[in-house]
Formats: C-alpha cells, sequence, structure tokens
C-alpha cells in the first residue's frame, strides 16, 4: 500500500519533468487532464467550509513538511493514530465496566435489607392498629366538642344581646350617643345575619331570633324618632355649628322611610312658622323676641318705592332661602349619600311608605325641604306682590316688575331647581305681571285710536308713537339688563314688541289711510325711521330692524315713482311714453307705428319740446319740495336722484326712437327713383333738439 502511494505520489510529480522520454505524447494528455482535475478540485474547495478549516486545523498541529517522504508517511501516520486512540478507549471502557458490577454488587444487597425492614413494619403495624384506631377516635371527639364550644361560643356572643346592651337601645329617650348607635349597628346585623338561620333545616332558632331582633329595632328607632323630633324643637338656626349626633340620627332613621318622612314633615311645619314670624317681623319691625334696637329698618316703612319694596321682599326670600339650605347641609347633607342608601335599605322593608328607592335623591330631597319650609313665606309674598302690581297704571314699571320677578325665578332656579313650589308662584306672579303690563298697553292704544283720527300737518311721527318709544326705550333697557339666555332674547322679547310697538305703529298707518301719496308714504317713513333709530343697536331686535328696513324700503318705492310720475307729466313726456307702451317691442315696428301718432308729429314735438325746456330748470327743485316732509333729506335726495334717473332712460328711450325714424325716413328718400317729386320733410330731432345728455345735467 505504501508502494502504491508513493508511486501514485511520484507519478504526480514526475509529470511535470519535460525531459522524461518514457511518456509519449497521448499519456502526456490524459495526465494532464488529470492533474487539471485535481488543481480545480482543490481550487475549488474553500475555507469557510468548517471541516476543511479543522482538518487544515489538525494537520497544523502535527508539525508536517512538505516534502515528498512526509506526504508518503502521512497516511500510515493517521491510521497508526487512530489505532492508537481505539485502544485507549477500550481500555477505559473496561474500567468502566468494572466499576458497574461492583455497583450491581451494592444494589442487590440494598434491596435485601429493604425487604427485611419492611417485613418488620408490616408486623409492627399489624400488632399497634388497634391503639391507632381507638387514638383517632378519642382525638376526633375532643375536636369535634371544641368546636361545638366555641361555635355556641360566637353564636351567644354575635346573637344574644346583653342587659346593658338592651338597657342603652330602648331605656331613657333623651339620651342617644356613641353607645347607642353601636348597639342599634349590631341589632342590625343580629337581624341580618338571622336570614342565614332561616336557611337551615330548623328554622325555629332563626325565627324567635329574628322576632327578637325586630322588637328591639322598632323600639331602637322609636326612641330615636322622639329624640330627633325633640332636637328639632331646640335647633338653632343662626348658629352653624349642628351636632353630629343629628346627623348621625337621621342617617339611622332614614332606614325607617316613615319615621324620616314624619321627621321632616315635623320639621318643615316647624319651620315655615318660624319663618314666616320672621318674614312678618321683617316687613313691619314688630318682633316680640327683639330687644328694640331698630338695627334693621323695616320693608315697608323703608321701601317707599313699589319696585324697591317688591325687590326687597325677594331679596329677605333669597337671603332665607340661602340661610336655609346652608343649615340643611350642616343638619344633613354632609351624610347625603348615606341618607339615600339607608332610604333604598328601608324601602325593602316598608314597601307602603312610597319613596321611589331607585330615583331618590338627596340634593334633590333637600332643596325640596327648604321650599317647603318657605310655602307659607311664599303665599304671604305673592299676596302682596300681586297686590303690588296690581294697583300699578305705570307700563314701563309693570314691565319692571315682570324682570325682576324673572331675575329672580332664575337665581331660585340655580339654587334649588325647578320643581319648587317657590318657582311655580314665582312663574304665576311673572304671567300675572305681564297681563297687567298687556292690560295697560291696551288701554293705551284703545286711547289713541280714539283720540287720534289725523297726521299731524307737517307729517311727522305723531305724540303717541314718540311717547311708546320712549317708553320703548326704557322696556329695552330693562329687558337688556334681564337673565334672559341670549339665543331665546329675540323670541322672548317679540311679545313686548307685540304690545308695546306694533299697535302703535297700527295706528299710524291707519290714520295715514286719508293721505295721498307722497305724503301718504313720507308719513309712513317718518314713523318707521324713528322707530328703527329706538331699535337699532340691540342684537335681539335685528330682526325687527330688518323687517323695518323692509318696510322702509317698500315705500320708498312709492315715492320714487311718484318722484317719476311728476318728472314724466310736469316735462310733457308721458304722453309719448304712453304712446309708445301698448307697441310692439321690434323696432321697425315703432318706427312704422311712429308716421301714425299724433304726438310724435312735428307739431306736436315743437309743443313738448318747449314744454320740456320750460320744466328742465326748476324741475330738481319742484320735485325735491315734493318730499320737504321727510326728515331724512339724505334719503329724500336718494328718491329724487334715482326718479331723475329713471326718466333720464324713458328720455333716452325716446331720443333714440326719433333718432331711428329720421334714419329710416332718410334712407327712404334715397330709395326713390324721383326724389324731386316729394316735398322735404323736417327731420324729428330737429324739431324736438335736447339731447339725453343735457337732461342728466340739468337733473344732477
Amino acid at each position: 500500500m505504501g508502494d502504491t502511494t508513493r508511486t501514485a505520489s511520484d507519478q504526480d510529480y514526475e509529470i511535470n519533468d519535460p525531459y522524461d522520454d518514457r511518456l509519449t505524447g497521448t499519456h502526456l494528455h490524459q495526465r494532464g487532464k488529470v492533474l487539471s482535475g485535481k488543481i480545480t478540485n482543490v481550487l475549488s474547495v474553500s475555507y469557510a467550509d468548517t471541516e476543511i478549516r479543522d482538518a487544515l486545523r489538525a494537520l497544523e498541529s502535527t508539525n508536517v513538511y512538505n516534502s515528498p517522504d512526509i506526504r508518503r508517511r502521512l497516511h500510515l501516520e493517521v491510521q497508526k493514530e487512530v489505532i492508537d486512540c481505539n485502544g485507549e478507549i477500550i481500555d477505559q471502557f473496561a474500567t468502566v465496566a468494572e466499576r458497574l458490577r461492583r455497583v450491581g454488587h451494592t444494589i442487590s444487597r440494598l434491596n435485601i435489607c429493604c425487604d427485611s425492614m419492611h417485613q418488620q413494619l408490616i408486623a409492627a403495624h399489624r400488632e399497634n392498629a388497634p391503639i391507632l384506631e381507638e387514638t383517632s377516635m378519642l382525638l376526633t371527639q375532643r375536636q369535634e366538642s371544641e368546636t361545638k364550644k366555641q361555635l355556641l361560643e360566637a353564636f351567644n356572643q354575635h346573637f344574644i344581646m346583653s342587659e346593658d346592651e338592651l338597657r342603652v337601645l330602648t331605656a331613657n329617650p333623651d339620651i342617644v350617643d356613641d353607645s347607642f348607635f353601636e348597639t342599634l349597628a349590631r341589632v342590625k346585623r343580629i337581624h341580618k345575619d338571622c336570614q342565614v338561620l332561616l336557611g337551615t333545616e330548623n328554622q325555629r332558632l332563626g325565627l324567635e331570633l329574628m322576632e327578637q331582633s325586630s322588637r328591639n329595632l322598632n323600639s331602637a328607632y322609636q326612641k330615636l324618632y322622639w329624640w330627633v323630633q325633640r332636637e328639632f324643637k331646640l335647633l338653632d338656626f343662626e348658629n352653624p355649628q349642628v351636632s353630629s349626633t343629628i346627623r348621625r340620627a337621621l342617617k339611622a332613621l332614614a332606614e325607617r322611610p316613615t319615621l324620616f318622612e314624619s321627621c321632616l314633615d315635623f320639621f318643615a311645619e316647624a319651620r315655615q312658622h318660624a319663618l314666616v314670624d320672621t318674614f312678618y317681623s321683617a316687613l313691619t319691625g314688630s318682633d316680640n323676641n327683639s330687644d328694640g334696637d331698630g338695627a334693621t329698618k323695616p320693608i315697608e316703612y323703608h321701601s317707599h318705592d313699589p319696585l324697591r319694596y317688591v325687590g326687597d321682599m325677594l331679596a329677605w326670600t333669597h337671603a332665607a332661602s340661602v340661610s336655609e339650605q346652608e343649615a340643611l347641609e350642616n343638619l344633613a347633607m354632609v351624610d347625603g349619600d348615606d341618607i339615600s342608601r339607608g332610604i333604598r335599605k328601608g324601602t325593602a322593608s316598608e314597601p307602603w311608605s312610597g319613596i321611589d328607592s331607585e330615583v331618590f335623591d338627596g340634593r334633590k330631597a333637600l332643596k325640596g325641604l327648604v321650599g317647603r319650609n318657605l310655602t307659607s313665606v311664599v303665599q304671604v309674598l305673592r299676596q302682596r306682590v300681586e297686590q303690588v302690581i296690581h294697583n300699578q297704571e305705570d307700563p314701563v314699571l309693570t314691565y319692571k316688575f315682570v324682570n325682576l320677578l324673572y331675575f329672580y325665578r332664575v337665581t331660585f332656579t340655580k339654587l334649588l331647581g325647578s320643581e319648587m313650589i317657590l318657582l311655580e308662584n314665582l312663574g304665576a306672579l311673572e304671567e300675572f305681571a305681564f297681563n297687567h303690563f298687556q292690560t295697560l298697553m291696551m288701554e293705551n292704544v284703545r286711547f289713541v285710536q280714539a283720540d287720534n283720527g289725523r297726521t299731524p300737518p307737517d307729517f311727522r311721527p305723531p305724540g303717541f308713537l314718540i311717547e311708546s318709544l320712549d317708553h320703548l326705550k326704557m322696556l329695552i333697557k330693562s329687558f337688556d339688563a334681564s337673565l334672559t339666555p341670549i339665543p331665546s332674547r329675540e323670541k322672548d322679547f317679540e311679545r313686548v314688541m307685540g304690545i308695546a310697538l306694533d299697535p302703535f305703529l297700527d295706528v299710524c298707518r291707519k290714520i295715514s289711510q286719508g293721505c295721498e301719496e307722497p305724503f301718504y308714504s313720507t308719513f309712513l317713513i317718518n314713523c318707521l325711521q324713528a322707530t328703527q333709530a329706538t331699535l337699532s343697536g340691540h342684537d335681539f331686535l335685528q330682526q325687527k330692524v330688518v323687517q323695518l328696513e323692509d318696510d322702509i324700503r317698500s315705500y320708498t318705492t312709492h315715492l320714487i315713482e311718484f318722484q317719476h310720475s311728476f318728472f314724466l307729466h310736469n316735462s310733457g313726456l308721458y304722453p309719448m311714453i304712453a304712446s309708445l307702451a301698448p307697441l310692439s317691442e321690434k323696432q321697425a315696428d315703432i318706427v312704422q307705428s311712429l308716421r301714425t301718432l299724433p304726438i310724435f308729429q312735428p307739431a306736436a314735438l315743437r309743443v313738448a319740446s318747449q314744454t320740456i325746456d320750460d320744466f328742465l330748470p326748476s324741475a330738481l327743485m319742484d320735485a325735491e319740495e315734493n318730499l320737504k316732509y321727510l326728515h331724512n333729506r339724505q334719503m329724500a335726495s336718494n328718491i329724487t336722484a334715482e326718479a331723475a334717473e329713471k326718466f333720464c332712460e324713458d328720455f333716452e328711450f325716446i331720443e333714440g326712437q326719433l333718432a331711428a325714424f329720421d334714419q329710416s325716413d332718410a334712407i327712404a328718400k334715397s330709395d326713390q327713383e324721383d326724389p324731386g317729386s316729394n316735398k322735404a320733410t323736417e327731420p324729428l330731432r330737429q324739431v324736438f333738439p335736447r339731447t339725453s345728455g343735457e337732461i342728466r345735467v340739468l337733473l344732477s
């Protein structure tokens, strides 16, 4: 094998000898192909291949050199190393096998020992089994006895009340302290836990305990009920510091809705009497408990102005409402959520109480209680306010009452909510005041209708309209200072406009019906512009201002038409316009018709030309004289200018028709074969020489 390797290796290197005469050409070609293939294989091997890289590293560790002799021995040495390694591995496995045999002998001896111990344990267990069973039974009985003892002690401690606790809960109704509430809480826990006992097979114990706890609870709540009423009688609302015991008592009493409502009714009735007495004292100054220092002046003696008198009464009511609410918040609102939870619990035990626990709101209930406390005060207040309003004859002052009542209604709504008797009464008073205001205004309108039959000589706004506009200014000022929301201001003031303005404008239109133009439109424009000046500058009146502007524009159109007609008739141009109006719009038809219309004959045109020449120098002043009663002189000038512009357009139309006629006539003459046979006709533009440019200059 070594010779074969050597020979091949020698051949690999001897193939490069070009002087070897033993090799033929064919043999050289074949060996060249083999060598080329080996070189290609060697070059195609990548050093990145881990196997090649590991083989090269192992070869490098043997410290071999590239020589023919080493290449021949390399294969043998590698095989020898492999055989030596295998021999070492076999020797090591022989050692391992010997040790495994020793471990097997040791395990066998351990198994024999364990079997012996197991047999001894079985024999011992067989001898001690009766003793163990008896011991286990005794331990079980002992544990059951201790459990029953603990259960009995816990049951007595939880469900049975002591004599001292019963005495605290039911005896001495004048004493309610922390120990009472602690005992009450324990009784409620006992009553609730009795429901668990009712779920057992023997329900007798549960029924007896529940009956006993129910009696104790009823007695405790009765004691609490009478104690709360006694405390309400002694309660001083001037002192903001309220005992926490009262708040705690109300919280506990809420679980009996019937007793809770009864306490609130008693409290509301007591507060009604107290507040109405205080209100009378504030009105008249008579106070049985007063020391006569006179620090507070009576409302009736101090407020001589009716508006201030009503305002002071409403202000006192508002102050009393705030005081009541603050006092009740100190009394119960701190525990408002707890009271709500108590009400929800109580309705389950008292479904006949009539309180809807699902929608109960502590804040709403508090505000309702404030309203109930003020019921008697509101009755007195409404009676006096109605009397004051009924005695008023000034509509402006009456409307101020409306806004004053609306202001306090909004204020009380924010304070107490929207569903209060006080707010219902304020709303009724507000409507009563507005109805009285409407009655007074209607009386004024009827008086104006009966006393005014015609327009003033100078067609200025009549006195009743000026007076109504002065009133309207004060009404607008009063309304603008109110708390009416901006989105609804325009709609809310429409009712006032329909009462305080529209009827007077209707009277102006009625008395102007006997006038002719331009005085009819002049009078109404003067009235409407005076009204518009009064309403301008207020956002909530913009719609009414726009409506007035439309009416003014309509009457302005009437004046423009009148002025236009004045220009046409006084200039003599109207007959021409009237003659051309029925004709066709075609230019040829109009020109043909001019030959037959009398007004367009040369003689008639000379008269018309002279008439317009006489009219034009003073035309503008004569036209402005028609509008001399129109207060807005700028508007009068604009109306006259617009009418003059329309007159100029009419003149341009006639001028164009005359020019077209002359042009048509000239064409007809040029087409005749014997022009000398006809008489010469004078062109119409020579008879009527005025131009539209001259007209515009004279009327500018």
